[in-house]
C-alpha cells in the first residue's frame, strides 16, 4: 500500500513540475487558441463592428486576422487577437478597451476611428499599453501621447496632400467643400486643405458643412455648389454621406467632379448602393487591391476568400499593423512574459528606428511623436472597381 501510494505522490509532483514550466503554445493558425500568457502577445482593438461605420471596423479586424493567422502559421512569434465593438462611440469604445484590459491585453490596435481612438489612446497612455491604430488619422489621438502611433495617414496628411494632388493634376479650377462640423476626422482634414488650397492659389468658392444629425439631405450644400460654379468638389468624409450627396446631385442634374480622402474607401461595398454614381470619384489611398505585386494579390485573394469581397484600406491597414508588431517586437526583443508596460517601454524606444515594407507602403517609417512617412497614391473609381491615377 505504501508503494502504491508513494508511485501516486511521485506522479503528481512530475505533473506539477510540468505544468511549471511555462505556457502552452497555441496552434499555429488559432489566433483564439488557449493557453497563458506566456505563450502569445495578446492583441487588443476596439472598432465599430455594428452600425454606419462597421464596415470599417470588420474591415480591419478582418484583415489583422488574416496577418495573425499568417505569422502564427509561421511556427515563431505567435499572437491572439480580440476586438471589441465600439459602435464609433467614445464612451462605448472606453468600455470597450477596459474589457480588454481585463482579457490581458498587452498591445493594441488602438479604435478604427478616430473620436472612439481619441478617448481610448487617452487610456493607452494613462495605462502604458502601446497602441498602432490602423486607420484613426485625427491629430488628437496621438497628441501628448509618446506611446501611440498610426498606420494611416494624418488628417493633415490628407488635406494638405488632396490640395496639391489637385493642383497638381490640374484636376478643377473652382472647389467646394462640404464637410462635416461635429467629427475630428472630417474638421482635421477640411483645416489643412484649405491652409494649403490657400497656399496653392487654388480657388475655394464654395464651404458648406453637416452634423451627424443633418446628414441625410445636403441640398442646400449642393446648391450654393452648384450656384458658384464649382467644377470640383472636395469631400472630407466617411462614404455614408458621400453617397447620398453623389444620388441628390444626380437628382439636381448636377454633375462636378469629386475627389475624397480614405474614409471614401469602401463606398462599392455599401450596400443597395449604385456604385455608378461613384464613377469617376477620385480619392487618395495608400492601397490599391488591383496592383499586381504578389503580396497584395495574395492579401486580396485569401481576403476574397474568406469575407467574399475586395479588401479596402482599412483591411489592409490592419493587415500591416500586426506585421508591423512583428518587427517591432522582435527587434526590441520582447517576449509574452513580459508585462504590457515593460513591451510599451521597449516599443516606444524601438518603433522610430524601423523600417516596414507592407501593403500600404515600402519603407515606411515612423516619428517619435507617431506619425506615419508614407506615400500616398491617387484612385479614381471606373466602373465599380479603384484604377489607379499615377
Amino acid at each position: 500500500m505504501k508503494r502504491v501510494l508513494g508511485i501516486g505522490l511521485s506522479l503528481v509532483l512530475t505533473l506539477g513540475l510540468l505544468s511549471g514550466c511555462g505556457g502552452t503554445k497555441a496552434p499555429a493558425g488559432d489566433s483564439n487558441a488557449g493557453g497563458n500568457a506566456a505563450a502569445v502577445f495578446k492583441i487588443g482593438a476596439t472598432g465599430p463592428l455594428t452600425g454606419g461605420a462597421a464596415i470599417y471596423g470588420n474591415a480591419a479586424k478582418q484583415g489583422a486576422q488574416i496577418a495573425v493567422d499568417e505569422i502564427n502559421a509561421q511556427g515563431g512569434i505567435q499572437f491572439e487577437l480580440k476586438y471589441e465593438d465600439d459602435e464609433h462611440d467614445a464612451e462605448k469604445a472606453v468600455n470597450a478597451y477596459n474589457n480588454l484590459k481585463d482579457w490581458g491585453m498587452q498591445i493594441s490596435l488602438g479604435s478604427v476611428t478616430s473620436t472612439p481612438a481619441v478617448a481610448t489612446s487617452a487610456e493607452t497612455f494613462k495605462d502604458r499599453i502601446f497602441a498602432l491604430t490602423p486607420s484613426a488619422s485625427a491629430p488628437a489621438v496621438l497628441e501628448g501621447k509618446d506611446n501611440v502611433y498610426q498606420m494611416c495617414f494624418a488628417d493633415p496628411n490628407q488635406g494638405s496632400a488632396s490640395a496639391q494632388y489637385i493642383v497638381d493634376k490640374k484636376l478643377g479650377t473652382k472647389i467646394a467643400i462640404i464637410y462635416k462640423n461635429d467629427d475630428v476626422y472630417s474638421k482635421g482634414i477640411y483645416n489643412t486643405f484649405v491652409s494649403k488650397a490657400k497656399e496653392l492659389n487654388l480657388a475655394i468658392v464654395s464651404t458648406t458643412t453637416f452634423t451627424e444629425d443633418s446628414q441625410t439631405d445636403f441640398s442646400v450644400q449642393l446648391a450654393d455648389a452648384k450656384k458658384k460654379g464649382a467644377d470640383l468638389i472636395f469631400l472630407p468624409m466617411y462614404y455614408t454621406p458621400a453617397s447620398l450627396i453623389f444620388q441628390q446631385a444626380k437628382s439636381m442634374s448636377y454633375s462636378p467632379k469629386y475627389f475624397g480622402v480614405d474614409g471614401m474607401d469602401g463606398i462599392l461595398t455599401l450596400e443597395n448602393f449604385d456604385v455608378s454614381l461613384a464613377e469617376g470619384v477620385m480619392l487618395l489611398t495608400p492601397f490599391n487591391a488591383d496592383a499586381t505585386d504578389e503580396r497584395t494579390v495574395n492579401f486580396v485573394k485569401k481576403y476574397k476568400d474568406l469575407y467574399k469581397e475586395t479588401p479596402n484600406q482599412f483591411a489592409a491597414d490592419g493587415y500591416d499593423c500586426v506585421y508591423a508588431y512583428k518587427k517591432a517586437l522582435e527587434a526590441a526583443g520582447c517576449t509574452p512574459d513580459m508585462s504590457a508596460a515593460d513591451i510599451c517601454e521597449k516599443l516606444v524606444k524601438v518603433f522610430p528606428t524601423i523600417s516596414f515594407d507592407g501593403l500600404t507602403g515600402e519603407k515606411m517609417t515612423w516619428a517619435a511623436t507617431g506619425e506615419v512617412s508614407k506615400s500616398p497614391k491617387g484612385m479614381v473609381i471606373k466602373k465599380g472597381a479603384y484604377v489607379g491615377m499615377d
